[in-house]
């Protein structure tokens, strides 16, 4: 599933992120945008391999939930430690309008 890849590859592309930020966040934004970026392609993985698309959407509303949580931890990131993280961002509000799309199918 593109979305799952795409989900996947920016959980990738969070990790990379937390090493630029200062070791003092190690328990505060670097633990909890790792936890978000983490959640999404794992509750995608887990819904689609539940026995019904009932179980399928409510784990992409979970997902959808966390794509929510980074997006806010990519703007505080931004302001706060002057990283640039548009093109974050702009893939995450893609792999969002994603899980949307997919949720409203089922």
């Amino acid at each position: 599933m593109k979305v799952w890849q795409d989900s996947y590859t920016l959980t990738k592309d969070i990790y990379q992120l937390c090493q630029r930020l200062p070791k003092t966040e190690q328990f505060g934004l670097t633990s909890q945008l790792r936890r978000c970026a983490v959640s999404i392609p794992s509750n995608i993985a887990e819904g689609q391999q539940r026995n019904s698309p009932k179980d399928f959407r409510h784990f992409l509303a979970i997902a959808r939930g966390s794509a929510a949580e980074l997006s806010t931890q990519l703007l505080i990131v931004g302001d706060v430690y002057k990283l640039d993280t548009a093109e974050l961002v702009e893939k995450l509000e893609s792999i969002q309008k994603m899980l949307y799309s997919l949720q409203k199918k089922l």
